[in-house]
């Protein structure tokens, strides 16, 4: 027996929800895979920790997200703070 048209719609609109889903996910996991990466490299390097921390507090506006995000902050201004001095180049 042959689908009807609004049968195909519904199946074609459930398999686009789907595929969006998908994406979503794949988006998601690629912020992810990214963010580590760069916190992780930011906490071993002195100049990378002090950038991403000003990045981050200019960013990032809302309250709900800044208090998730105290303890990175904290821990790359710490990185920050542990680099050797620079030297004067004048």
């Amino acid at each position: 027996m042959a689908r009807s048209i609004d049968q195909q719609i519904a199946e074609t609109q459930a398999k686009l929800a789907r595929l969006k889903q998908r994406q979503k996910a794949s988006e998601t996991r690629r912020k992810i895979i990214v963010g580590s990466v760069v916190i992780s490299n930011a906490l071993k390097e002195p100049e990378k920790a002090r950038a991403l921390a000003a990045l981050l507090r200019r960013a990032v506006t809302r309250e709900v997200d800044q208090k998730e995000l105290v303890g990175l902050i904290e821990d790359l201004d710490q990185a920050a703070a542990n680099a050797a001095p620079r030297e004067d180049r004048s």
